[in-house]
This record gives C-alpha cells, sequence and structure tokens, in this order.
C-alpha cells in the first residue's frame, strides 16, 4: 500500500470507501432555492475556512490513497461550487495525487454548476482525465425556475455554454438533474432536452425532497409526532400543514416522471443513454449490488464528507453536528479508521435496521431498501414514524418498470451465457 495507511486492516474484503471533498464548504456562484448546502454555514460550531488549507489537502490526499484496498481510487469534488478553489488548487491536487499513488489509478469526479467553467477550465479537465458532472435541470424555463444566481438572475445560458465547451473539449461528462416541483411534471421534455439538445448520454436524476425545517433540524432528529401519513395532504408539497417545502417534489409525480422517462429511455435510449436509476435497476433485478447508495441496503461507505476545516461527516447530506465523526486534522486520526469506526458503522446499518413494517412487507424492498434515510420524515400508512417520503412514487415507478426490466434480465442473462463478458445492457458504474 502507498501512502499512510490505516492502523487496522481489513479481513476478507478489501477496504473501499469514498469521500466528497468540499474544497470551499458551502461557498457558491448560485442562489438556487432548493439548496440543501447553502446553509451550512449558519449551523453551530461550523465556521469553517474558506478553503481547504494545503497542509489538509495533502494529509487528505496521503491518507485518502493510503487508507484503501483497491486498485483504483476516485476523488470526487463538490460543494457548494468546487470550481471556486481555482484551477491552481486543482493542479496541486494531481501533484499530490502523482506523488502518493503509486501504482494505484485515480480518478477524479468533478460536480459543478458550470458557471465559472471556460476554455482553461475545459484543457485541465480533459489533459488530467477529469470526469464533470454538471447540474442542469431541463430547458431553460424549467431550469431557471429555481436555479438561479444572487437576486435570482437565471443561470441557464452560462450553464449551457459550459456542456458546449465540454462537449468541444472533448470532456467526459453527466447531466444532474434535480427533480423539483418546477420540472417533475415535464419529462418528457426534461429527457428529450438532455438527450437530444444537450446530446449527453449519462443522466442523472435527483430527487427534491426537503422537510421545512432541513436548515437547523437533522436527518431522524424530527418530531415524530409531528410526521404526517404518507399520501394526507400534510405529506405532500404546497399545502399550508406540509412537512415539506414548497419546492420539493410530490412523490407521485416523482414516480410518474420515472415512468415517462423510463418508457422514453426504453424506446430510444436504451443501450445508448446511462440513466442512472434505469442502469441500477437493471442491476437489482439481476441480483447486483446497487450502483446508487440510496438504493442500497446499508449506507456510511459512499458519501462521507470532508469540510474546509478538516471535519467528517457520516454522509454529505447530513453535515450537521449529530454527525460529525472527528476532525483529519486531529492527532493521530486516521481517515480510514473514521469511516470504519463503530459509530459509522452503526450509522450504516441504522438504515437497514430502522425500517418500518410497511417497508420490510414490500415487494420492492429488494430495490429500495426504505431509500435514502434522510427522505424517512412521515408516517407509513398503517402509523409508523421514519417512514419514507417519496414511498408511493417509488412503489408505484417498480411496479410499472417490473416487467420490463424481466425482459431485459433475461435478455441479458442469455447473452451473458454464450458470452460472459458480453451483455445487452451496460451497467455503469460512475454514478
Amino acid at each position: 500500500m502507498n501512502g499512510q495507511a490505516s492502523t487496522e486492516r481489513s479481513s476478507g474484503f478489501p477496504r473501499s470507501f469514498h469521500v466528497l471533498v468540499k474544497p470551499v464548504g458551502s461557498r457558491c456562484t448560485l442562489d438556487c432555492t432548493y439548496c440543501y448546502y447553502l446553509h451550512k454555514d449558519d449551523l453551530p460550531a461550523h465556521r469553517a475556512p474558506s478553503r481547504i488549507s494545503d497542509e489538509l489537502l495533502e494529509k487528505f490526499v496521503r491518507q485518502y490513497i493510503g487508507g484503501q484496498e483497491i486498485d483504483e481510487v476516485v476523488f470526487n469534488w463538490h460543494g457548494g461550487e468546487p470550481s471556486l478553489a481555482g484551477l491552481d488548487f486543482y493542479r496541486k491536487v494531481v501533484e499530490l495525487q502523482q506523488k502518493y499513488a503509486g501504482a494505484i489509478r485515480v480518478r477524479n469526479d468533478f460536480q459543478t454548476n458550470g458557471v465559472l467553467l471556460d476554455e482553461a477550465w475545459c484543457e485541465f479537465f480533459r489533459d488530467n482525465g477529469f470526469y464533470v458532472g454538471l447540474s442542469i435541470d431541463g430547458p431553460r424555463e424549467l431550469h431557471d425556475r429555481y436555479r438561479v444566481g444572487k437576486g435570482g438572475v437565471p443561470s441557464f445560458d452560462q450553464v449551457y455554454r459550459a456542456a458546449r465547451l465540454l462537449r468541444q473539449y472533448q470532456v467526459p461528462f453527466n447531466a444532474m438533474a434535480v427533480i423539483h416541483a418546477g420540472n417533475a411534471r415535464h419529462p418528457d421534455e426534461v429527457y428529450r432536452f438532455l438527450t437530444e439538445d444537450l446530446g449527453c448520454a449519462r443522466i442523472q436524476w435527483l430527487p427534491c425532497a426537503e422537510p421545512k425545517g432541513f436548515r437547523t433540524v437533522s436527518p431522524a432528529q424530527w418530531d415524530t409526532s409531528r410526521m404526517p401519513i404518507l399520501g394526507t395532504p400534510a405529506a405532500r408539497p404546497g399545502h399550508p400543514d406540509s412537512v415539506v417545502t414548497d419546492w420539493s417534489v410530490d412523490p407521485d409525480d416523482w414516480g410518474e416522471f420515472l415512468c415517462r422517462t423510463f418508457d422514453l429511455w426504453l424506446k430510444t435510449g436504451l443501450g445508448k443513454v446511462f440513466v442512472n436509476w434505469f442502469e441500477t435497476l437493471v442491476g437489482l433485478w439481476l441480483n447486483e449490488p446497487s450502483q446508487i447508495c440510496t438504493l442500497a441496503p446499508v449506507c456510511g461507505r459512499s458519501l462521507v464528507a470532508i469540510e474546509t476545516d478538516g471535519s467528517l461527516y457520516s454522509c454529505e447530506r447530513f453535515v450537521y453536528p449529530e454527525y460529525r465523526l472527528g476532525n483529519l486534522l486531529d492527532a493521530n486520526s486516521q481517515l480510514a479508521d473514521v469511516v470504519y469506526s463503530p459509530r459509522q458503522r452503526q450509522f450504516g446499518c441504522n438504515k437497514r435496521d430502522t425500517l418500518t413494517d410497511y417497508c420490510r412487507r414490500c415487494h420492492y424492498r429488494f430495490a429500495c431498501h426504505g431509500e435514502c434515510p434522510k427522505n424517512r420524515f412521515v408516517k407509513s400508512p398503517d402509523g409508523q414514524p421514519g417512514h419514507n417520503y417519496l414511498c408511493s412514487g417509488l412503489r408505484r415507478f417498480f411496479a410499472h418498470a417490473d416487467p420490463y426490466l424481466r425482459q431485459i434480465g433475461d435478455q441479458v442473462l442469455r447473452k451473458r451465457a454464450v458470452s460472459p463478458l458480453g451483455s445487452s445492457v451496460q451497467i455503469v458504474s460512475r454514478w
């Protein structure tokens, strides 16, 4: 192993984990209405530096590479807006990766709103093999509904220009679309814009679901007595007594969006356009592991977050004081030991162990596992708290897709029987 490895080694399966790096914390060039991260500096004890220091960066790179037991390590640069760290910061990143990687392959994934991208950024991405995730919510009128700059200034033109530049410089990228109250009822427009106009062959759907108190109340710390029952008016956006923000996606609209875009994918995109949700479900119907952490049976090793001051959190959607695991700058701190600590293991297992009875009985539990714990802020139909807000839409989508997924799975298995290396569907794992 290269770098400074963990003091505790694994037995059996090799150690592997993913950390989302927040190089500038919650600082951003936009002021998106639905952003779940802009408020982080307002939380108690979260006054962090504006950028990760060189000392912290080197310690992180060394320990991130050295603490794993796999042949390829993926760095995930996130935000806020990671481009605010500047190109020189990422040049330093590449130098440090080369210094500590040895024979280990290193990849860099970069999630951006695209506003600051120009020719110099695209040249850097191309020359250093960065994979880019570009946040874009559909055509102009849908994108600009909530993805705006300071003072509500539209951002579509800047993001669209960034997509064109990435294609011009042949930088591989996917489109990450947040599905919210403003675009959920326009699945055809969103899908066709991303695949036909923007020319994206890789798409990521991200449902927007935030309880009204998300800025101050962390997930799983909700008042269970105030949780509404799934499907009631208070468990939908737009109602005066709703527990969710008005811009959150309605559960049934989310299900319909998945159904409609799945049908379009089957008709025109199967084998050509790789949508994270659909590729993952093909794998799940073949009894393969989920490629999306939210659909896995447990969590805890996929989206551990590091902030600008070195603080480590259980998940990038759980950056709240209650989920702070420690600090990488502490004496003798080892990143891998934090990720594999009893506390973080318990966090991961809580996803499985806190399912409602309604969820445990579900025919599609194997494909969902209660989805993301951050969305478990309603009661199940039989009144048990801690049920997933998106449940009704997910159940509808799984039932709709089930027969088609079985057919695709049968085709994959038949082709594998002839050629173990071949299949009619490429199960991608970049999500």
